[in-house]
């Protein structure tokens, strides 16, 4: 009999799998682990009190029946209990949710692999801030995934050719166009360097843990060698931070939007590092539709502009423009 050869990309995906199945109750675990799909094409796991278990594969939502297969009839899916829930929390946490008393904080735990566990329930509050979260009857697995060399064809086109530096740069996309996994695919190569770019320091605020994906300080995405990275960090107090700290060329952010931001970018340009940031948005016109985006395009911080969507796929580059609003690459579709 002859031996079975895995590729990496199997290899990683059998990874990806055996991650994800220790974290769920017993009973999920064993439906789950009969699914036939590739888990890294897998993008959430949605458990609520209650409610059949659902799955975002591919960009469709699936309810998961109790004999593993994808159905769109929610009546087919396998329902989750308050006990389902309680024992994932107990395997997620590992029976001390006071360990991650910080990150559920924020409403999340970042788990090995990167993958984040999204939870809602009821918040306790103390002095008008968030202490804690108990009765938890929501979870959300948001499974990370890096796409190295998406960034290939945006590149070039990021690159100052008389300074051999970068431009200050917006990825505009809507939701789940595939923004921060490009922005991701940026900062590693721009911190490794390339046969068209030398390696450069980049500071990384990841305020959300999507960036780095980073589980117990260490970055489960590749970010390269010359990054440092805040993670769970407020984004305007993160720049400020990595300014005065870590001597960075370029700094990247994910989802800006508030004044604070606005103002830590002016800091940020005005000591001449390079910035690359994203933000929600279908358009240049729909983000300098919002009030205090609109401002900073106003003020034509950014040299560079990359529109992102979902028509073809994922991930789709449509535009670049430059500082002027001239397109210097269109995707003909």
């Amino acid at each position: 009999m002859e031996d079975v050869v895995f590729m990496p990309e199997e290899v990683q995906a059998m990874k990806t799998k055996d991650e994800l199945l220790k974290i769920f109750s017993l009973k999920l675990r064993t439906i789950l682990s009969k699914l036939r799909i590739d888990f890294d094409a897998l993008q959430e796991i949605r458990l609520r009190i209650n409610c059949p278990l659902i799955v975002n594969y591919n960009n469709k939502e699936y309810f998961v029946s109790e004999n593993a297969s994808l159905e769109s009839n929610p009546s087919h899916g396998v329902m989750i209990t308050k006990n389902e829930i309680k024992e994932t929390m107990e395997y997620i946490s590992n029976y001390s949710l006071y360990a991650f008393e910080e990150e559920i904080r924020q409403g999340f735990i970042t788990i090995n692999g990167g993958h984040r566990i999204g939870i809602t329930g009821k918040t306790i509050i103390q002095e008008d801030s968030i202490k804690g979260m108990k009765h938890i009857s929501y979870i959300n697995v948001r499974l990370a995934h890096q796409v190295k060399g998406c960034a290939d064809i945006v590149l070039p086109y990021l690159i100052n050719d008389k300074t051999r530096g970068i431009y200050h740069t917006l990825i505009i996309s809507p939701p789940k166009c595939g923004k921060t996994t490009l922005l991701r695919d940026i900062i590693r190569q721009i911190s490794d360097g390339s046969s068209y770019l030398e390696g450069m320091n980049v500071g990384v605020v990841d305020e959300r843990s999507e960036i780095g994906a980073c589980y117990m300080g260490v970055p489960q995405n590749e970010l390269g060698i010359r990054t440092d990275i805040l993670d769970c960090c407020p984004k305007a107090k993160g720049m400020m931070m990595l300014i005065r700290s870590m001597s960075p060329q370029v700094i990247a952010v994910d989802e800006i939007g508030s004044r604070e931001d606005l103002e830590a970018i002016d800091h940020v340009i005005s000591c001449g590092c390079k910035l690359i940031a994203t933000v929600h948005g279908s358009s240049i016109e729909d983000v300098k539709s919002k009030p205090i985006l609109g401002e900073l395009l106003q003020k034509k911080l950014f040299e560079r502009y990359v529109i992102l969507n979902n028509i073809k796929r994922i991930g789709h580059l449509e535009e670049i423009y430059d500082a002027s609003g001239n397109r210097i690459y269109h995707s003909g579709y």
